[in-house]
């Protein structure tokens, strides 16, 4: 339960604890002193949905912005149509250019499954991916095979899908724009967001193999969390940034783990997309109003961390 401290509510264990300064309406996530009354310095963002005039403070040393699933499957025109991923691709880009000046990390959380996972893969997971199948009506020949590690569509580019190492698995590489795609005509060109990641600068890639990639303990994403980050830091990331796609499946997914197992959870609306109708709205709802997070979008986020380097600038000018 919450305990009130003055203005202040405190919860969760102690070490761990958020402090809500009623107040201001600010949620502080950063793990750090609140004993005074007064918030803990940390990069400050205001939420776009949920219950009005509400911010977080988040600890960038303590954060990580996760990117799932936007991958060639499931963006690039050779392997489905998918606008409204097309269009969370700037925002996206947008978000971790905002991230990396705050030292956010960037954890890039894709579909790469290796033999021994498809051979574990529970029939449940299986029959989702497996829809051409089951619904291909002429039942006087096999459906043509489709699904997890094949290639069902032969042109030795796309390869196996969502195999490891597969074209289409890759992180999207962006392409130029179909003439329907643009304004009156005009195309306009989708970015690559593979020229994003940058290992050199710290991004980790993690492969999952559920619709979730917090499913289980021993899930790349969950042991870098718990044990890699930390190791490396110093300290453990607690507040995980989401965008990708879908946004009411696997960006669902992982984020609704990682709030069971304890981690805050944030949705970066315009950098999540679905073809699910009304799925975008009704997953945002969640996590704002019925308990999951906070919700806030590319722009809130490089306002509060524009706001928070030239704090940091200033500090430096003043000297110790």
């Amino acid at each position: 339960m919450a305990t009130v401290h003055g203005e202040v509510l405190w919860m969760g264990p102690t070490g761990d604890q958020w402090h809500y300064h009623r107040k201001e309406r600010l949620y502080d996530l950063t793990r750090g002193s609140s004993d005074s009354g007064v918030p803990a310095a940390g990069l400050t963002i205001r939420t776009t949905a949920g219950p009005p005039d509400t911010r977080i403070a988040v600890a960038p040393g303590r954060t990580a912005l996760v990117v799932v699933d936007m991958q060639n499957f499931f963006l690039h025109r050779l392997c489905r149509d998918h606008p409204t991923g097309r269009a969370a691709v700037a925002p996206t880009l947008a978000a971790i250019d905002a991230c990396r000046r705050a030292g956010i990390r960037i954890v890039w959380l894709n579909w790469g499954l290796a033999a021994n996972d498809l051979a574990a893969m529970p029939a449940s997971i299986v029959c989702g991916f497996s829809r051409r199948m089951v619904l291909d009506d002429d039942l006087d020949r096999p459906p043509p095979r489709s699904g997890l590690g094949v290639d069902s569509d032969g042109d030795g580019v796309t390869g196996p899908w969502l195999a490891k190492g597969a074209w289409n698995s890759n992180v999207y590489e962006g392409e130029e724009a179909e003439e329907a795609d643009g304004a009156k005509g005009k195309p306009s060109a989708t970015p690559s967001l593979a020229t994003a990641v940058r290992p050199d600068l710290g991004d980790v890639l993690c492969d999952k193999t559920r619709m979730s990639g917090m499913w289980s303990e021993t899930e790349p994403l969950r042991q870098y969390l718990t044990t890699d980050a930390a190791t490396a830091n110093g300290t453990s990331i607690r507040t995980l940034l989401f965008a990708g796609v879908n946004t009411d499946q696997c960006v669902l997914g992982t984020l609704t783990d990682a709030y069971n197992a304890g981690w805050d959870c944030v949705a970066v609306a315009d950098c999540c997309a679905t073809t699910t109708p009304n799925g975008q709205e009704v997953t945002m709802l969640n996590v704002a109003q019925n308990n999951l997070g906070f919700v806030i979008n590319s722009k809130t986020l490089g306002d509060g961390v524009d706001a928070y380097c030239e704090a940091l600038l200033s500090k430096d000018d003043r000297g110790p």
